[in-house]
C-alpha cells in the first residue's frame, strides 16, 4: 500500500514538473532569445538567484559585524549562522514540495499562481499559521527592500557627494521602482547573472589590492568591546544568511523544485569567499520586493492578470511606503540588526524549523512524507534534534540577547541623528582631510568602513 502511495506521488510530481520543463523549452528565434536573458528556471538560475541575493546582503554588513565581533567570532559566526541558514532553507524546500505534491493530486494548476511561503504554511498547518507566517514574512521583506535602499544611497554617496544621502534616496527609490515590471523570478536571469558577476569582481579586486597596498597608517581595529556590540554583530550576520526568505518564489521559478535542496548550501559556500563589502544592491531590492508585490497582487485580484502594464501599475503603492520609511530611518547598520533580531529570527530560522515538526509530527504524516530525512542527518529523529536545536538558540541568542542589543543601539541612533535627518553619518565638509581616523562604534556601515574615515556614531 506504501509502495503504491510513493509511486503515485513520484507521477505526479514528474508529470508536472516535466510539463512545466517543455513549456519553458524556446520554439522560435524570438523565443530563444527571451529564454536565454528573461525566462530562466533551471538549477542554475535559483543558484544566480541565491547567491545574488546573499552576496549583496553579506559583503554590505560583514566589515560592520566583524568590527563589533572580533575577527575570530565574526569568522565563527559567519560559518555557523551559514550552516543554520541553509539548513532551514532546505527545511522550507521539503516544505514547499510537501505541499505542492498534495496540491496537484487535488489537480490545482499552478501554472499562472506564484505559490508563497504563507501559502505553504496554510496549506500544511491551517490559517493560523499562515497569519503568523505573512506578517513576520511581509514586514521582513518590506524591511529588507527599505535596507537596500538606504544602502543604495549611503554607498553611492561615497563615490559622489555632490548630492546628500537623502536625495540619493530619492533617485534610487525611482530607479528601484523600476522593479515593478518584473514579473516574477523567472525574469531575473539575466540581472542574477550581471549582478554576481559585477560584486564577484568587486570583491576579488578589492581583495587583492587590500593584499598589495596593505593598511593605511594609524587604522585602529575594534572588537567586542561592549556586550551590546557583540550582539549587534552576532544579530548581523544572522542577518545575513537570512535571505531565503524568498527561497519558495525562487523554488516555484524553477522548471524542476525537487533540484532545489542543495542550492542554497553551494551558493552560502560560495558566499564565503566573498567577504569584502560591495556597492551592489540594486537587485536585491528587487528580490527582497518582488514577493511583496505577490502578495499586494492577490489581495487586489490581480495576480492572473496577464497585462504586464497593468500589474506594473497595480505594484506601485508598494514601493512607495518602502521609500519613504528609508527616508525617515536612514539607519542601515541598526536595521539590519533590529531586523535580523526580531524578524529574520523568526522568519527564516524558528518557523521553518517549527513548521517542518508540526507538519510531520505524526507517524503517518513521516510515513507519506514525499521526501524523506537523508540517513547523514539521523533520519527523523536526526532532523528533530536539528531543528530543536535551531529554535531555542534562535529564541535566546538572536531574538533574546540580539533584540536587546539592536533595539538599544536603533533607539540610541534615533536620539542622535533624529528622524528625515539629511545627511546621516555625513563628516564636515571642513574636516575630511584633516581628522584621523576614529574608533569604529555602534552604526558604521559597511561600504563606508571601507570607503570613509568618518562614517560613525558619537556614543556618550
Amino acid at each position: 500500500m506504501a509502495g503504491a502511495s510513493d509511486k503515485v506521488v513520484e507521477t505526479v510530481i514528474v508529470g508536472n514538473y516535466a510539463e512545466m520543463e517543455t513549456e519553458g523549452e524556446p520554439k522560435g528565434i524570438k523565443s530563444k532569445v527571451s529564454k536565454l536573458f528573461w525566462h530562466g528556471g533551471s538549477v542554475y538560475d535559483a543558484w544566480f538567484s541565491c547567491a545574488s541575493n546573499q552576496v549583496a546582503q553579506v559583503l554590505l554588513t560583514l566589515p560592520y559585524s566583524f568590527s563589533q565581533l572580533g575577527m575570530l567570532s565574526g569568522i565563527l559566526f559567519q560559518l555557523f549562522y551559514g550552516l543554520m541558514g541553509s539548513w532551514t532553507a532546505y527545511l522550507i524546500s521539503i516544505l514547499y514540495v510537501e505541499y505542492r505534491t498534495r496540491k496537484e493530486r487535488e489537480k490545482v494548476d499552478f501554472r499562472n499562481h506564484v505559490i508563497q511561503w504563507f501559502e505553504v504554511l496554510d496549506g500544511l498547518l491551517g490559517k493560523h499559521w499562515r497569519n503568523v507566517g505573512l506578517a513576520f514574512n511581509c514586514t521582513f521583506l518590506l524591511f529588507g527592500s527599505v535596507i537596500q535602499l538606504i544602502a543604495c544611497a549611503s554607498n553611492i554617496y561615497y563615490i559622489n557627494d555632490n548630492l546628500d544621502k537623502r536625495t540619493w534616496t530619492y533617485i534610487f527609490g525611482a530607479c528601484c521602482a523600476t522593479t515593478v515590471f518584473i514579473p516574477s523570478f523567472h525574469n531575473y536571469r539575466i540581472w542574477s547573472f550581471l549582478g554576481l558577476i559585477m560584486t564577484t569582481y568587486t570583491a576579488w579586486y578589492l581583495t587583492v589590492a587590500s593584499l598589495l597596498h596593505g593598511q593605511v597608517d594609524g587604522v585602529q581595529h575594534s572588537g567586542p568591546t561592549k556586550l551590546v556590540l557583540y550582539f549587534t554583530g552576532a544579530t548581523n550576520i544572522l542577518y545575513t544568511f537570512g535571505g531565503h526568505a524568498v527561497t519558495v518564489e525562487i523554488m516555484h521559478a524553477m522548471w524542476k523544485p525537487q533540484k532545489f535542496k542543495a542550492i542554497y548550501l553551494i551558493a552560502t559556500v560560495y558566499v564565503l569567499t566573498l567577504t569584502l563589502p560591495s556597492a551592489a544592491a540594486f537587485i536585491t531590492f528587487g528580490f527582497a520586493c518582488t514577493p511583496l508585490y505577490f502578495v499586494w497582487e492577490k489581495a487586489i485580484g490581480m495576480h492572473e492578470c496577464k497585462s504586464l502594464c497593468k500589474r506594473a501599475a497595480a505594484r506601485l503603492p508598494v514601493v512607495v511606503p518602502i521609500w519613504f520609511l528609508a527616508i525617515i530611518f536612514p539607519f542601515f547598520g541598526p536595521i539590519n540588526s533590529t531586523v535580523g533580531s526580531l524578524l529574520v529570527s523568526f522568519t527564516v530560522y524558528i518557523i521553518p524549523a517549527l513548521a517542518h515538526i508540526f507538519t510531520f509530527r505524526s507517524a503517518t504524516a513521516r510515513e507519506n512524507a514525499v521526501e524523506q530525512p537523508p540517513k547523514y542527518f539521523g533520519r527523523w529523529v536526526g532532523t528533530y534534534t536539528i531543528n530543536m536545536f535551531v529554535v531555542v538558540w534562535v529564541l535566546i541568542v538572536g531574538f533574546g540577547f540580539g533584540g536587546w542589543a539592536s533595539m538599544t543601539n536603533f533607539i540610541h541612533q534615533i536620539d542622535t541623528f533624529g528622524l528625515f535627518t539629511k545627511c546621516y553619518q555625513c563628516p564636515p565638509p571642513a574636516s575630511v582631510a584633516s581628522q584621523p581616523p576614529p574608533h569604529h562604534s555602534l552604526n558604521a556601515t559597511a561600504a563606508a568602513l571601507l570607503h570613509h574615515p568618518f562614517n560613525h556614531s558619537h556614543m556618550p
